[in-house]
């Protein structure tokens, strides 16, 4: 069997240019990357304003599992499928990070015939924009210090610096650090920390950001620190916002890259939905919108966490209205949560899978919470058995939901469309009713209970002494009125990733809160989950190489 890396090689790309012109985007609206990737101009950006709208479809998924579950090739084949029904479709996805690319996830480009190319430029440094987000936070972090170091004109309390720098490898030794030792011209000696890239409010910033003047609003917004008497002091009153727009400019721009097929794909952002917003940026999606009939793209893990975000911070952000979800499952996943083994999964079982099914049906009953039409995508394995199939099947429909059985991973966009097909149907006939989950006056500590009690199954949450006080002090700030971004275990519905299934009346534990004033949200932090990943203990870095002819190998 041929590997992800191997296929995507193998594979005969159309020149750039000649998939822009699908969508009728002009050659001189391309700032070519080579001839397989482009950024997409600011003036041609600037005259998609107004422009006729397309559908907006949001995949999604269960909660992932060691079995996989194929969301990003879900969408890819997706994409592919309606090109092969001659539907004008865009696939709007997230870079990829070095994070899990070189940790345990491996990379985020799709799989098997569903992938988007060139594969191993965008799971590495693609057009660099990871690296310029990484630069422009870490440059804002420098001049923070160098003013407290210049005699701190703005009386910052080095007690209560905020900015965290940031990396985007997974790095645990760099969770908590000691800077500025040495002598009196190092710098003032502190405790710091690291956050991987994705996670960092510059990233959210750069993914919700409207244009150019709506990036520079926000990064000036951005709390950097807090003043001896309680303050905030933002990267505005440091004087960052100017240098750290000019390094992000560049990388603002939309990134326009195909799939195996030639399906147009605008990737652009990259957040963690476990601990950040996690979904592509406001400008790909809009940009996308403006110019095909069906816009497609996809929110991290599970729809307790990416979908919760896109619905209720990136729609409530940009004023977006999503037409349909569709819920990403497999039959080794489903029993996994039904309890069956890793190495098991291959073998029928029936009863496992009937167990399972509740996860399943715990997204459904959430995803109707936001209004939105949901077909499930049940994505294949040649492992599946048709009595398990058929059970599946059984138990969607008899939660009211449409159910299409996917094999995009071997099959490309004929794998796909069944899928399509069902959804096409429920774009022409059924209406969306989208809205979010909670409205902006809610006060912060409901917000989170809404969504803990609501999206996750809890039945309570218990806020820690200095969560509590920080909600004090975020609603005294003035910031009471954000929506709440919550950093939570991807591998269950609760904050314990042992949990599976769908756990309900459990204790949901609330450590700290913190506000992102530039992005426009109110952090949570459940658990014990960190904003900095580290190795696991054969990362996936040990099978990655370079052979004699240039090539990487190893790539997933």
């Amino acid at each position: 069997m041929k590997t992800d890396i191997e296929i995507a090689r193998e594979a005969s790309l159309m020149p750039i240019g000649e998939v822009a012109a699908s969508l009728d985007i002009p050659s001189e609206a391309l700032e070519l990357y080579g001839n397989t990737k482009a950024k997409l101009s600011e003036e041609y950006l600037s005259g998609l304003d107004g422009k006729k709208r397309g559908k907006l479809v949001l995949v999604t998924a269960i909660n992932p599992t060691p079995a996989g579950e194929g969301k990003t090739t879900t969408t890819v084949g997706l994409g592919e499928a309606f090109g092969i029904l001659k539907k004008k479709a865009v696939i709007a996805l997230r870079e990829p990070s070095l994070g899990p690319c070189f940790g345990v996830k491996g990379g985020a480009a799709g799989g098997g015939y569903a992938q988007v190319v060139p594969m191993d430029e965008l799971n590495l440094h693609f057009t660099g924009d990871f690296h310029a987000i990484t630069t422009a936070n870490n440059l804002c972090a420098a001049m923070l210090d160098n003013h407290i170091q210049q005699g701190n004109e703005l009386d910052i309390d080095p007690r209560r610096i905020v900015l965290k720098r940031c990396l985007d490898i997974n790095d645990r030794v760099l969770r908590n650090v000691v800077v500025g030792l040495g002598g009196k011209s190092d710098g003032y000696v502190r405790e710091d920390h690291f956050t991987i890239t994705v996670a960092s409010e510059v990233m959210a910033i750069f993914c919700l950001a409207s244009d150019l003047p709506d990036l520079k609003k926000r990064l000036s917004e951005m709390i950097v620190a807090y003043d001896t008497s309680g303050k905030p002091v933002t990267a505005g009153d440091i004087k960052a916002v100017g240098a750290m727009t000019a390094l992000l400019k560049e990388a603002f721009k939309p990134n326009l890259i195909q799939t195996l097929e030639h399906t147009p794909a605008l990737v652009h952002g990259g957040p963690f939905a476990n601990i950040a917003h996690g979904c592509n940026s406001v400008r790909a999606t809009l940009a996308a919108l403006s110019m095909a009939d069906i816009v497609i793209t996809e929110a991290g893990f599970g729809a307790d966490l990416g979908a919760e975000k896109f619905f209720d911070i990136k729609c409530r952000s940009a004023g977006l209205s999503p037409d349909a979800a569709v819920l990403v499952a497999t039959i080794r996943a489903l029993k996994y949560h039904g309890g069956v083994k890793k190495d098991a999964l291959g073998e029928e079982n029936t009863e496992a899978l009937s167990k399972g099914l509740c996860n399943l049906g715990k997204h459904i009953d959430n995803l109707k919470k936001f209004g939105v039409p949901i077909v499930v995508a049940l994505n294949a394995f040649t492992t599946d058995t048709p009595k398990e199939r058929s059970l599946v099947e059984e138990y969607v429909s008899g939660r009211g939901c449409v159910c299409a059985f996917s094999e995009v991973w071997g099959k490309g966009g004929e794998g796909g469309l069944e899928l399509a097909k069902k959804l096409l149907d429920t774009l022409e006939n059924e209406s969306s009713c989208f809205h979010t989950l909670y409205e902006d006056s809610m006060p912060l500590d409901k917000k989170i209970e809404t969504v803990a009690k609501e999206i996750y199954g809890a039945g309570s949450v218990v806020f820690s002494k200095a969560a509590g006080k920080a909600l004090k002090e975020l609603t005294e700030l003035g910031f009471g009125e954000l929506p709440v971004c919550m950093a939570k275990t991807q591998y269950s519905l609760s904050d314990d990733p042992s949990l599976l299934g769908a756990p309900e009346g459990f204790a949901l534990s609330v450590r700290d809160v913190y506000v992102s004033s530039g992005a426009g949200f109110v952090v949570a932090l459940t658990g014990s989950v960190m904003t900095m990943p580290g190795l696991p203990k054969t990362p996936a870095a040990f099978s990655i190489d370079v052979d004699e002819n240039g090539n990487i190998t190893g790539l997933f």
